[in-house]
Protein backbone atom coordinates (compact mmCIF):
# COMPACT_ATOMS: atom_id res chain seq x y z
CA UNK A 1 0.00 0.00 0.00
CA UNK A 2 2.77 2.11 0.74
CA UNK A 3 4.36 1.56 -2.73
CA UNK A 4 0.82 2.55 -4.24
CA UNK A 5 0.78 6.06 -2.32
CA UNK A 6 3.57 6.95 -4.26
CA UNK A 7 2.38 6.12 -7.81
CA UNK A 8 2.04 9.02 -10.18
CA UNK A 9 -1.85 9.71 -10.87
CA UNK A 10 -1.90 7.76 -14.19
CA UNK A 11 -0.06 4.95 -13.72
CA UNK A 12 -2.69 4.56 -10.35
CA UNK A 13 -5.48 4.49 -12.65
CA UNK A 14 -3.99 2.62 -15.27
CA UNK A 15 -3.45 -0.33 -12.75
CA UNK A 16 -6.99 0.05 -11.87
CA UNK A 17 -8.12 -0.60 -15.25
CA UNK A 18 -9.98 3.03 -16.09
CA UNK A 19 -8.09 4.01 -18.40
CA UNK A 20 -5.23 2.66 -21.28
CA UNK A 21 -1.70 3.76 -22.10
CA UNK A 22 -2.91 5.23 -24.59
CA UNK A 23 -5.08 7.44 -23.35
CA UNK A 24 -2.52 8.14 -20.27
CA UNK A 25 -0.28 8.85 -23.70
CA UNK A 26 -2.88 11.56 -24.84
CA UNK A 27 -3.58 13.52 -21.93
CA UNK A 28 0.36 13.90 -21.45
CA UNK A 29 0.71 15.60 -24.74
CA UNK A 30 -1.85 17.61 -24.16
CA UNK A 31 -0.70 18.81 -20.45
CA UNK A 32 2.96 19.80 -22.33
CA UNK A 33 0.75 21.85 -24.30
CA UNK A 34 -1.77 23.70 -21.80
CA UNK A 35 -0.08 23.06 -18.39
CA UNK A 36 -3.54 21.64 -17.18
CA UNK A 37 -3.31 19.02 -13.77
CA UNK A 38 -3.34 15.78 -15.43
CA UNK A 39 -6.87 14.97 -13.69
CA UNK A 40 -8.32 17.63 -15.01
CA UNK A 41 -7.56 16.99 -18.86
CA UNK A 42 -8.48 13.45 -18.26
CA UNK A 43 -12.20 14.73 -17.25
CA UNK A 44 -11.96 16.75 -20.35
CA UNK A 45 -10.65 14.02 -22.55
CA UNK A 46 -13.87 12.02 -21.34
CA UNK A 47 -11.79 9.48 -20.51
CA UNK A 48 -12.93 9.43 -16.53
CA UNK A 49 -14.74 11.22 -14.35
CA UNK A 50 -14.30 13.47 -12.02
CA UNK A 51 -15.24 10.75 -8.99
CA UNK A 52 -12.93 8.78 -10.37
CA UNK A 53 -10.19 11.34 -10.12
CA UNK A 54 -11.48 12.32 -6.85
CA UNK A 55 -11.19 8.79 -5.45
CA UNK A 56 -7.71 7.81 -6.81
CA UNK A 57 -6.20 11.34 -5.76
CA UNK A 58 -7.90 10.57 -2.22
CA UNK A 59 -6.04 6.81 -2.36
CA UNK A 60 -2.80 7.94 -3.21
CA UNK A 61 -2.40 11.41 -1.54
CA UNK A 62 -3.72 9.42 1.81
CA UNK A 63 -6.32 12.50 1.61
CA UNK A 64 -9.39 13.15 3.35
CA UNK A 65 -11.95 14.09 1.18
CA UNK A 66 -14.89 16.61 1.54
CA UNK A 67 -18.72 15.90 0.14
CA UNK A 68 -20.04 19.28 -0.29
CA UNK A 69 -23.79 17.91 -1.13
CA UNK A 70 -25.56 18.66 2.21
CA UNK A 71 -23.76 21.70 3.70
CA UNK A 72 -24.52 24.13 6.28
CA UNK A 73 -22.74 26.94 5.53
CA UNK A 74 -20.81 28.62 8.47
CA UNK A 75 -21.30 32.15 7.77
CA UNK A 76 -17.56 33.04 9.49
CA UNK A 77 -15.63 30.51 7.37
CA UNK A 78 -17.49 32.57 4.22
CA UNK A 79 -16.44 35.52 5.36
CA UNK A 80 -12.94 35.08 5.96
CA UNK A 81 -12.09 33.62 2.19
CA UNK A 82 -14.24 36.41 -0.09
CA UNK A 83 -15.94 34.95 -2.76
CA UNK A 84 -12.73 36.33 -5.84
CA UNK A 85 -10.34 34.20 -4.06
CA UNK A 86 -12.21 30.84 -3.96
CA UNK A 87 -13.28 31.00 -7.33
CA UNK A 88 -9.52 31.42 -8.18
CA UNK A 89 -8.07 28.97 -6.11
CA UNK A 90 -10.96 26.56 -6.69
CA UNK A 91 -11.66 26.91 -2.88
CA UNK A 92 -14.48 26.64 -0.86
CA UNK A 93 -14.29 27.73 3.34
CA UNK A 94 -16.72 24.66 5.59
CA UNK A 95 -15.92 25.44 8.67
CA UNK A 96 -14.31 27.78 11.07
CA UNK A 97 -13.12 25.58 14.23
CA UNK A 98 -13.13 28.37 16.71
CA UNK A 99 -11.68 26.75 19.50
CA UNK A 100 -8.21 25.52 17.61
CA UNK A 101 -8.43 28.60 15.19
CA UNK A 102 -8.14 25.91 12.13
CA UNK A 103 -10.15 26.85 8.58
CA UNK A 104 -11.09 23.99 7.00
CA UNK A 105 -10.96 24.45 2.88
CA UNK A 106 -12.49 22.15 0.19
CA UNK A 107 -9.81 22.45 -2.82
CA UNK A 108 -9.93 21.14 -6.08
CA UNK A 109 -5.92 20.51 -5.78
CA UNK A 110 -4.72 20.09 -2.00
CA UNK A 111 -1.33 20.17 -3.74
CA UNK A 112 -1.89 23.16 -5.11
CA UNK A 113 0.83 24.88 -2.50
CA UNK A 114 0.95 28.38 -3.87
CA UNK A 115 -2.65 28.66 -3.65
CA UNK A 116 -2.45 27.22 0.26
CA UNK A 117 0.54 30.06 0.48
CA UNK A 118 -1.94 32.85 -0.88
CA UNK A 119 -4.34 32.09 1.35
CA UNK A 120 -2.63 31.73 4.60
CA UNK A 121 -0.81 35.05 3.92
CA UNK A 122 -4.70 36.32 3.80
CA UNK A 123 -5.80 35.31 6.93
CA UNK A 124 -5.51 36.62 10.28
CA UNK A 125 -2.66 35.87 12.11
CA UNK A 126 -2.87 32.57 13.82
CA UNK A 127 -5.45 31.17 11.32
CA UNK A 128 -4.30 27.68 10.48
CA UNK A 129 -5.80 25.94 7.49
CA UNK A 130 -6.99 22.09 6.87
CA UNK A 131 -7.64 21.38 3.04
CA UNK A 132 -9.55 18.52 2.15
CA UNK A 133 -10.20 17.18 -1.97
CA UNK A 134 -13.17 17.70 -3.27
CA UNK A 135 -14.48 17.72 -7.04
CA UNK A 136 -13.75 20.88 -9.18
CA UNK A 137 -17.70 21.13 -10.05
CA UNK A 138 -18.74 20.61 -6.53
CA UNK A 139 -16.71 23.60 -5.01
CA UNK A 140 -17.89 25.58 -8.24
CA UNK A 141 -21.89 24.82 -7.06
CA UNK A 142 -21.06 25.55 -3.82
CA UNK A 143 -19.25 29.02 -4.12
CA UNK A 144 -22.08 29.77 -6.51
CA UNK A 145 -24.89 28.69 -4.56
CA UNK A 146 -23.74 30.39 -0.66
CA UNK A 147 -21.98 33.19 -1.59
CA UNK A 148 -25.56 34.02 -4.06
CA UNK A 149 -25.49 35.85 -7.02
CA UNK A 150 -28.88 37.62 -6.36
CA UNK A 151 -27.08 40.16 -4.32
CA UNK A 152 -24.01 40.12 -6.59
CA UNK A 153 -26.35 41.76 -9.56
CA UNK A 154 -27.79 44.25 -7.28
CA UNK A 155 -24.78 45.30 -6.40
CA UNK A 156 -23.68 45.29 -10.37
CA UNK A 157 -26.74 47.13 -10.96
CA UNK A 158 -25.63 50.58 -8.40
CA UNK A 159 -22.32 50.70 -9.26
CA UNK A 160 -23.26 50.69 -13.21
CA UNK A 161 -26.39 53.54 -12.33
CA UNK A 162 -23.29 55.23 -10.06
CA UNK A 163 -20.35 55.40 -12.89
CA UNK A 164 -20.54 55.52 -16.01
CA UNK A 165 -19.89 52.68 -18.50
CA UNK A 166 -17.25 52.23 -21.32
CA UNK A 167 -18.79 50.76 -24.26
CA UNK A 168 -14.95 50.25 -26.07
CA UNK A 169 -13.79 47.87 -23.34
CA UNK A 170 -17.25 45.49 -23.30
CA UNK A 171 -15.27 43.64 -25.88
CA UNK A 172 -11.77 43.49 -24.33
CA UNK A 173 -10.49 40.41 -22.64
CA UNK A 174 -7.91 42.24 -20.45
CA UNK A 175 -9.28 42.95 -16.80
CA UNK A 176 -12.98 42.69 -18.17
CA UNK A 177 -14.12 42.08 -14.65
CA UNK A 178 -13.30 46.09 -13.96
CA UNK A 179 -16.54 46.46 -15.95
CA UNK A 180 -19.37 46.44 -14.33
CA UNK A 181 -21.96 45.22 -17.66
CA UNK A 182 -19.47 42.29 -17.88
CA UNK A 183 -20.17 41.38 -14.45
CA UNK A 184 -23.64 41.64 -15.11
CA UNK A 185 -24.53 39.36 -18.32
CA UNK A 186 -22.41 36.30 -16.33
CA UNK A 187 -24.31 37.26 -13.34
CA UNK A 188 -27.51 36.93 -15.30
CA UNK A 189 -26.39 33.89 -16.98
CA UNK A 190 -25.31 32.23 -13.96
CA UNK A 191 -28.48 33.43 -12.13
CA UNK A 192 -30.72 31.87 -15.04
CA UNK A 193 -28.65 28.44 -14.55
CA UNK A 194 -28.86 28.46 -10.84
CA UNK A 195 -32.46 28.67 -10.72
CA UNK A 196 -32.96 25.65 -13.87
CA UNK A 197 -33.96 28.43 -16.46
CA UNK A 198 -34.35 26.49 -20.17
CA UNK A 199 -34.55 29.86 -21.68
CA UNK A 200 -33.48 33.73 -20.57
CA UNK A 201 -34.99 36.38 -22.60
CA UNK A 202 -34.10 39.87 -22.72
CA UNK A 203 -37.07 41.76 -24.01
CA UNK A 204 -36.96 45.08 -24.90
CA UNK A 205 -39.90 47.60 -24.12
CA UNK A 206 -40.61 51.23 -25.23
CA UNK A 207 -39.20 52.41 -22.10
CA UNK A 208 -37.51 49.43 -19.76
CA UNK A 209 -35.79 45.89 -20.50
CA UNK A 210 -37.85 42.91 -19.40
CA UNK A 211 -36.00 39.60 -18.85
CA UNK A 212 -38.25 36.41 -18.42
CA UNK A 213 -36.75 32.94 -17.64
CA UNK A 214 -38.76 30.05 -18.74
CA UNK A 215 -38.36 27.74 -16.00
CA UNK A 216 -40.37 24.14 -16.17
CA UNK A 217 -41.53 25.55 -19.43
CA UNK A 218 -43.36 28.58 -17.94
CA UNK A 219 -42.27 32.11 -18.54
CA UNK A 220 -41.72 34.00 -15.19
CA UNK A 221 -40.78 37.70 -15.50
CA UNK A 222 -37.39 38.05 -13.54
CA UNK A 223 -36.33 41.88 -13.55
CA UNK A 224 -37.44 45.02 -15.34
CA UNK A 225 -34.60 47.43 -16.06
CA UNK A 226 -34.23 50.65 -17.11
CA UNK A 227 -34.02 50.77 -21.00
CA UNK A 228 -30.50 52.52 -20.66
CA UNK A 229 -28.87 49.60 -19.54
CA UNK A 230 -30.12 47.39 -23.31
CA UNK A 231 -27.55 48.63 -25.51
CA UNK A 232 -24.75 47.85 -23.64
CA UNK A 233 -25.87 44.48 -22.18
CA UNK A 234 -26.64 43.83 -26.09
CA UNK A 235 -23.23 44.50 -27.11
CA UNK A 236 -21.79 42.34 -24.33
CA UNK A 237 -24.20 39.56 -25.80
CA UNK A 238 -23.34 39.89 -29.37
CA UNK A 239 -19.20 39.91 -28.37
CA UNK A 240 -19.87 37.14 -26.26
CA UNK A 241 -21.72 35.10 -28.84
CA UNK A 242 -19.51 35.83 -31.48
CA UNK A 243 -21.90 38.04 -33.75
CA UNK A 244 -21.23 40.73 -35.34
CA UNK A 245 -21.49 44.11 -33.18
CA UNK A 246 -22.26 46.48 -35.86
CA UNK A 247 -25.58 44.41 -37.48
CA UNK A 248 -28.44 45.48 -35.91
CA UNK A 249 -31.33 45.01 -38.48
CA UNK A 250 -30.89 41.56 -39.61
CA UNK A 251 -31.30 38.50 -37.27
CA UNK A 252 -28.16 36.96 -35.73
CA UNK A 253 -27.54 33.75 -34.21
CA UNK A 254 -24.60 32.36 -32.24
CA UNK A 255 -23.13 30.42 -29.09
CA UNK A 256 -21.73 30.82 -26.04
CA UNK A 257 -19.71 28.89 -23.71
CA UNK A 258 -18.98 29.24 -20.01
CA UNK A 259 -17.75 27.83 -17.14
CA UNK A 260 -20.04 27.56 -14.47
CA UNK A 261 -19.87 25.36 -11.20
CA UNK A 262 -16.94 23.58 -12.50
CA UNK A 263 -19.04 22.15 -15.60
CA UNK A 264 -19.30 23.64 -18.99
CA UNK A 265 -22.58 24.85 -20.00
CA UNK A 266 -23.53 26.08 -23.80
CA UNK A 267 -25.76 28.75 -24.71
CA UNK A 268 -27.41 29.32 -27.98
CA UNK A 269 -28.14 32.54 -28.58
CA UNK A 270 -30.65 34.02 -31.25
CA UNK A 271 -31.29 38.08 -31.92
CA UNK A 272 -34.45 38.68 -33.17
CA UNK A 273 -34.71 42.84 -34.80
CA UNK A 274 -38.37 44.03 -33.06
CA UNK A 275 -39.66 47.75 -32.94
CA UNK A 276 -38.52 48.57 -29.50
CA UNK A 277 -34.68 47.42 -30.00
CA UNK A 278 -33.09 43.99 -30.67
CA UNK A 279 -34.76 40.62 -28.83
CA UNK A 280 -32.58 38.41 -27.62
CA UNK A 281 -32.90 34.83 -26.52
CA UNK A 282 -30.80 32.46 -24.86
CA UNK A 283 -31.37 28.55 -25.05
CA UNK A 284 -29.61 26.90 -21.90
CA UNK A 285 -27.79 23.72 -23.16
CA UNK A 286 -26.84 21.92 -20.13
CA UNK A 287 -24.99 18.82 -20.54
CA UNK A 288 -25.35 17.51 -16.87
CA UNK A 289 -29.11 18.08 -17.68
CA UNK A 290 -29.88 17.05 -21.06
CA UNK A 291 -28.50 13.52 -20.69
CA UNK A 292 -30.19 11.78 -18.02
CA UNK A 293 -29.73 7.81 -17.47
CA UNK A 294 -32.72 5.58 -19.36
CA UNK A 295 -34.21 4.66 -15.85
CA UNK A 296 -34.28 8.49 -15.12
CA UNK A 297 -37.20 8.96 -17.96
CA UNK A 298 -39.74 8.11 -15.35
CA UNK A 299 -41.00 4.87 -17.18
CA UNK A 300 -42.77 2.61 -15.63
CA UNK A 301 -40.72 -0.98 -15.13
CA UNK A 302 -42.98 -3.00 -18.29
CA UNK A 303 -42.18 0.39 -20.48
CA UNK A 304 -38.50 0.73 -19.79
CA UNK A 305 -38.57 -3.04 -20.01
CA UNK A 306 -39.89 -2.89 -23.27
CA UNK A 307 -37.90 0.54 -24.70
CA UNK A 308 -34.85 -1.95 -23.72
CA UNK A 309 -35.87 -4.71 -26.17
CA UNK A 310 -36.47 -1.88 -29.23
CA UNK A 311 -33.39 -0.82 -28.59
CA UNK A 312 -31.58 -3.68 -28.59
CA UNK A 313 -33.13 -4.74 -32.34
CA UNK A 314 -29.61 -4.50 -34.45
CA UNK A 315 -32.01 -2.74 -37.80
CA UNK A 316 -34.90 -0.52 -38.00
CA UNK A 317 -36.40 3.14 -37.32
CA UNK A 318 -37.30 3.95 -33.50
CA UNK A 319 -39.13 7.90 -33.17
CA UNK A 320 -39.55 10.14 -30.91
CA UNK A 321 -42.32 12.25 -30.98
CA UNK A 322 -43.99 15.47 -30.08
CA UNK A 323 -44.10 19.08 -30.08
CA UNK A 324 -41.19 21.07 -29.60
CA UNK A 325 -39.73 21.82 -26.51
CA UNK A 326 -41.14 18.00 -25.14
CA UNK A 327 -38.03 16.56 -24.35
CA UNK A 328 -37.35 14.90 -27.58
CA UNK A 329 -33.78 15.67 -27.63
CA UNK A 330 -33.02 14.60 -24.20
CA UNK A 331 -35.19 11.41 -24.39
CA UNK A 332 -32.71 10.21 -27.67
CA UNK A 333 -29.43 11.75 -26.07
CA UNK A 334 -30.46 9.56 -23.09
CA UNK A 335 -31.00 6.11 -25.62
CA UNK A 336 -27.81 7.17 -27.53
CA UNK A 337 -25.53 7.27 -23.98
CA UNK A 338 -27.26 3.66 -23.13
CA UNK A 339 -25.73 2.35 -26.11
CA UNK A 340 -22.43 3.78 -26.26
CA UNK A 341 -20.10 1.64 -26.52
CA UNK A 342 -16.60 1.11 -28.27
CA UNK A 343 -18.16 -1.86 -29.69
CA UNK A 344 -20.83 0.72 -31.94
CA UNK A 345 -20.14 3.27 -33.93
CA UNK A 346 -22.63 6.03 -33.56
CA UNK A 347 -23.22 8.99 -36.07
CA UNK A 348 -25.90 12.13 -35.48
CA UNK A 349 -26.38 14.67 -37.95
CA UNK A 350 -28.21 17.48 -35.81
CA UNK A 351 -29.32 20.71 -36.44
CA UNK A 352 -27.58 22.12 -34.72
CA UNK A 353 -25.52 19.93 -32.19
CA UNK A 354 -26.80 20.75 -28.87
CA UNK A 355 -24.72 18.34 -26.32
CA UNK A 356 -21.54 16.94 -27.66
CA UNK A 357 -20.76 13.48 -26.37
CA UNK A 358 -17.48 11.53 -26.52
CA UNK A 359 -17.09 8.57 -29.13
CA UNK A 360 -20.40 10.08 -31.03
CA UNK A 361 -19.46 11.43 -33.87
CA UNK A 362 -21.48 14.64 -34.63
CA UNK A 363 -22.39 16.22 -37.21
CA UNK A 364 -24.48 20.07 -37.80
CA UNK A 365 -26.59 20.44 -40.79
CA UNK A 366 -25.41 23.29 -42.71
CA UNK A 367 -27.83 24.36 -45.67
CA UNK A 368 -25.35 26.83 -46.95
CA UNK A 369 -22.53 24.01 -47.52
CA UNK A 370 -25.47 22.20 -49.45
CA UNK A 371 -25.28 19.73 -45.83
CA UNK A 372 -29.49 18.98 -45.56
CA UNK A 373 -30.77 16.10 -43.58
CA UNK A 374 -30.77 14.16 -46.67
CA UNK A 375 -27.50 14.80 -48.47
CA UNK A 376 -26.22 14.14 -44.66
CA UNK A 377 -27.18 10.39 -44.25
CA UNK A 378 -26.15 9.92 -47.69
CA UNK A 379 -22.52 10.71 -46.34
CA UNK A 380 -22.75 9.05 -43.48
CA UNK A 381 -23.86 5.45 -44.87
CA UNK A 382 -20.13 5.79 -46.35
CA UNK A 383 -18.90 6.16 -42.79
CA UNK A 384 -19.73 2.67 -41.44
CA UNK A 385 -21.79 3.56 -38.85
CA UNK A 386 -24.08 1.00 -36.75
CA UNK A 387 -26.13 3.71 -35.16
CA UNK A 388 -27.27 6.89 -37.17
CA UNK A 389 -29.73 9.97 -35.47
CA UNK A 390 -31.12 12.30 -37.88
CA UNK A 391 -32.67 15.24 -36.08
CA UNK A 392 -35.56 15.59 -37.83
CA UNK A 393 -37.47 13.87 -40.38
CA UNK A 394 -39.03 17.42 -42.01
CA UNK A 395 -39.38 15.94 -45.90
CA UNK A 396 -39.82 13.05 -48.20
CA UNK A 397 -36.40 13.03 -49.36
CA UNK A 398 -35.08 12.95 -45.62
CA UNK A 399 -37.77 10.32 -44.73
CA UNK A 400 -36.80 8.23 -47.52
CA UNK A 401 -33.04 8.07 -47.11
CA UNK A 402 -33.51 7.63 -43.05
CA UNK A 403 -36.00 4.26 -43.93
CA UNK A 404 -33.03 3.09 -47.04
CA UNK A 405 -30.51 2.96 -44.37
CA UNK A 406 -32.56 0.99 -42.01
CA UNK A 407 -33.47 -1.04 -44.60
CA UNK A 408 -29.75 -1.90 -45.27
CA UNK A 409 -29.47 -2.79 -41.45
CA UNK A 410 -28.53 0.13 -39.67
CA UNK A 411 -30.53 1.43 -36.35
CA UNK A 412 -31.83 4.70 -37.15
CA UNK A 413 -33.36 7.12 -34.68
CA UNK A 414 -35.16 10.60 -35.38
CA UNK A 415 -37.74 12.97 -34.01
CA UNK A 416 -41.38 13.77 -35.65
CA UNK A 417 -43.41 16.65 -35.00
CA UNK A 418 -46.77 14.81 -34.29
CA UNK A 419 -49.43 14.66 -31.65
CA UNK A 420 -49.40 10.90 -30.98
CA UNK A 421 -47.58 7.18 -31.35
CA UNK A 422 -50.21 6.18 -33.68
CA UNK A 423 -50.49 10.05 -35.29
CA UNK A 424 -47.09 8.91 -36.86
CA UNK A 425 -47.80 6.64 -39.23
CA UNK A 426 -50.54 8.95 -40.90
CA UNK A 427 -47.63 12.02 -40.68
CA UNK A 428 -45.00 9.45 -42.41
CA UNK A 429 -47.90 8.41 -45.24
CA UNK A 430 -48.31 12.38 -45.83
CA UNK A 431 -44.76 13.16 -46.49
CA UNK A 432 -44.86 10.29 -49.08
CA UNK A 433 -43.21 7.14 -47.63
CA UNK A 434 -45.30 3.85 -49.03
CA UNK A 435 -46.64 1.94 -46.15
CA UNK A 436 -44.51 -1.42 -47.54
CA UNK A 437 -41.82 0.67 -46.98
CA UNK A 438 -43.04 1.92 -43.40
CA UNK A 439 -43.93 -2.21 -42.62
CA UNK A 440 -41.71 -4.31 -40.97
CA UNK A 441 -38.97 -1.24 -41.01
CA UNK A 442 -40.20 0.87 -37.51
CA UNK A 443 -39.17 -0.64 -34.62
CA UNK A 444 -41.27 1.13 -32.34
CA UNK A 445 -42.34 5.09 -31.40
CA UNK A 446 -41.82 6.92 -29.06
CA UNK A 447 -44.60 9.95 -27.95
CA UNK A 448 -44.35 12.24 -24.92
CA UNK A 449 -44.83 15.59 -22.94
CA UNK A 450 -43.55 17.26 -20.51
CA UNK A 451 -45.36 18.09 -17.41
CA UNK A 452 -44.54 20.05 -14.31
CA UNK A 453 -44.00 17.90 -10.82
CA UNK A 454 -45.89 19.10 -7.71
CA UNK A 455 -43.58 20.51 -4.87
CA UNK A 456 -42.77 18.18 -2.29
CA UNK A 457 -42.83 20.48 0.37
CA UNK A 458 -46.08 22.29 -0.38
CA UNK A 459 -48.57 19.97 -2.28
CA UNK A 460 -51.39 19.17 -0.31
CA UNK A 461 -53.74 16.14 -0.33
CA UNK A 462 -56.89 16.68 -1.56
CA UNK A 463 -60.19 14.23 -2.21
CA UNK A 464 -60.95 14.14 -5.98
CA UNK A 465 -64.53 15.79 -6.97
CA UNK A 466 -67.22 13.70 -8.89
CA UNK A 467 -65.23 14.93 -12.26
CA UNK A 468 -61.72 14.16 -11.18
CA UNK A 469 -62.70 11.04 -10.20
CA UNK A 470 -64.84 9.90 -13.66
CA UNK A 471 -61.10 11.23 -15.24
CA UNK A 472 -58.88 9.63 -12.96
CA UNK A 473 -61.00 5.95 -13.58
CA UNK A 474 -62.15 5.82 -9.89
CA UNK A 475 -64.88 4.99 -8.45
CA UNK A 476 -68.10 7.25 -8.85
CA UNK A 477 -69.49 6.62 -5.34
CA UNK A 478 -67.59 5.95 -2.00
CA UNK A 479 -68.13 3.49 0.29
CA UNK A 480 -67.07 5.81 3.00
CA UNK A 481 -64.44 3.25 4.32
CA UNK A 482 -61.01 4.72 5.34
CA UNK A 483 -59.28 2.80 2.15
CA UNK A 484 -62.04 4.53 -0.41
CA UNK A 485 -60.84 7.71 1.03
CA UNK A 486 -57.34 6.82 0.89
CA UNK A 487 -57.90 5.77 -2.80
CA UNK A 488 -59.08 9.26 -3.65
CA UNK A 489 -56.36 11.49 -2.38
CA UNK A 490 -54.72 13.81 -5.46
CA UNK A 491 -52.59 16.31 -5.04
CA UNK A 492 -52.96 19.75 -5.02
CA UNK A 493 -50.19 22.54 -5.68
CA UNK A 494 -50.27 25.24 -2.71
CA UNK A 495 -47.11 27.12 -3.43
CA UNK A 496 -43.63 28.17 -0.91
CA UNK A 497 -40.94 29.55 -0.73
CA UNK A 498 -38.25 26.69 -2.10
CA UNK A 499 -40.85 26.50 -5.64
CA UNK A 500 -40.74 30.07 -6.32
CA UNK A 501 -44.69 30.04 -4.60
CA UNK A 502 -45.29 28.17 -8.15
CA UNK A 503 -46.44 24.86 -6.12
CA UNK A 504 -44.38 22.99 -9.03
CA UNK A 505 -40.64 22.24 -9.06
CA UNK A 506 -38.83 20.91 -11.83
CA UNK A 507 -40.27 18.69 -14.62
CA UNK A 508 -41.30 15.07 -15.63
CA UNK A 509 -42.05 13.46 -19.33
CA UNK A 510 -45.49 11.43 -19.59
CA UNK A 511 -44.38 8.69 -22.15
CA UNK A 512 -46.55 6.55 -24.56
CA UNK A 513 -44.13 3.82 -25.96
CA UNK A 514 -45.81 1.68 -29.26
CA UNK A 515 -43.85 -1.26 -29.98
CA UNK A 516 -45.01 -2.42 -33.61
CA UNK A 517 -45.78 -6.31 -34.33
CA UNK A 518 -46.62 -8.51 -37.15
CA UNK A 519 -50.26 -7.45 -36.82
CA UNK A 520 -49.96 -3.48 -36.44
CA UNK A 521 -47.27 -4.00 -39.37
CA UNK A 522 -49.94 -5.42 -41.76
CA UNK A 523 -52.57 -3.08 -41.07
CA UNK A 524 -50.03 -0.18 -41.89
CA UNK A 525 -49.26 -2.03 -45.26
CA UNK A 526 -52.91 -1.71 -45.99
CA UNK A 527 -53.49 1.63 -44.81
CA UNK A 528 -55.30 0.88 -41.96
CA UNK A 529 -57.14 3.88 -40.13
CA UNK A 530 -55.23 5.89 -37.12
CA UNK A 531 -58.72 4.15 -35.02
CA UNK A 532 -58.20 0.54 -36.03
CA UNK A 533 -54.81 0.52 -35.27
CA UNK A 534 -55.22 2.80 -31.77
CA UNK A 535 -57.56 -0.30 -31.10
CA UNK A 536 -55.08 -2.99 -32.18
CA UNK A 537 -52.37 -1.36 -29.96
CA UNK A 538 -55.01 -0.91 -27.08
CA UNK A 539 -55.46 -4.96 -27.30
CA UNK A 540 -51.96 -5.39 -27.37
CA UNK A 541 -50.87 -4.11 -24.29
CA UNK A 542 -50.58 0.06 -25.64
CA UNK A 543 -50.77 2.83 -22.96
CA UNK A 544 -51.56 6.20 -24.00
CA UNK A 545 -50.19 9.43 -22.91
CA UNK A 546 -53.51 10.42 -20.98
CA UNK A 547 -52.69 6.90 -19.35
CA UNK A 548 -49.68 7.78 -18.35
CA UNK A 549 -50.44 11.51 -17.01
CA UNK A 550 -53.33 9.65 -14.79
CA UNK A 551 -50.52 7.18 -13.57
CA UNK A 552 -48.70 10.29 -12.30
CA UNK A 553 -51.95 12.31 -10.97
CA UNK A 554 -52.57 8.87 -8.64
CA UNK A 555 -48.59 8.53 -7.73
CA UNK A 556 -48.99 12.40 -6.34
CA UNK A 557 -46.08 13.71 -8.73
CA UNK A 558 -48.13 16.12 -10.85
CA UNK A 559 -51.78 17.04 -11.06
CA UNK A 560 -54.92 17.20 -13.50
CA UNK A 561 -55.09 20.62 -14.04
CA UNK A 562 -51.02 19.93 -15.49
CA UNK A 563 -52.00 16.76 -17.48
CA UNK A 564 -54.54 18.50 -18.76
CA UNK A 565 -52.27 21.40 -20.40
CA UNK A 566 -50.65 18.95 -22.37
CA UNK A 567 -52.94 15.86 -23.22
CA UNK A 568 -56.77 15.69 -24.10
CA UNK A 569 -58.37 14.49 -21.08
CA UNK A 570 -62.04 14.43 -22.61
CA UNK A 571 -61.35 10.69 -24.16
CA UNK A 572 -61.71 9.58 -20.32
CA UNK A 573 -65.05 11.11 -20.13
CA UNK A 574 -65.98 8.78 -23.24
Amino acid sequence: MAEQAKLPLGKLLIQKGVISEDQLRIALIEQKRSNEPLGKLLITLGFVTEATVREALSENLKQQTADLGNLVVDAIALKLIPKEVAKRYRVFPIVYERHSDNLILAMADTSNIVALDQISAMLVKGISVTPLLAAESDIGRAIDQYYGFELSIDGILHEIETGEVNYQSLGSVSDEYSQPMVRLIDALLADAVQNGASDIHFEPEQSFLRIRYRIDGILRQIRSLHKSYWPAMAVRLKVISNMNIAETRAPQDGRISIKFSGRQIDFRASAQPTTHGENFVLRVLDRQKGIVPLDGLGLGEKELDLLKLMIARPDGVILVTGPTGSGKTTTLYSILNHINTESVNIMTLEDPVEYPMNMIRQTSVNESAKMGFAEGIRSMMRQDPDIILVGEIRDKETAEMAFAAAMTGHQVYSTLHTNSAIGSVSRLLDIGIVPDVMAGNIIGIVAQRLVRKLCPHCRAPAEADALERRLLGLPAEQAGGAGDAAARTIYRAVGCERCAHQGYKGRIAIIELLKMTAELDEMVARRASSRELKNAAAAAGFHALVDDGVRRVLEGVTTLDEVARVVDLTERLG
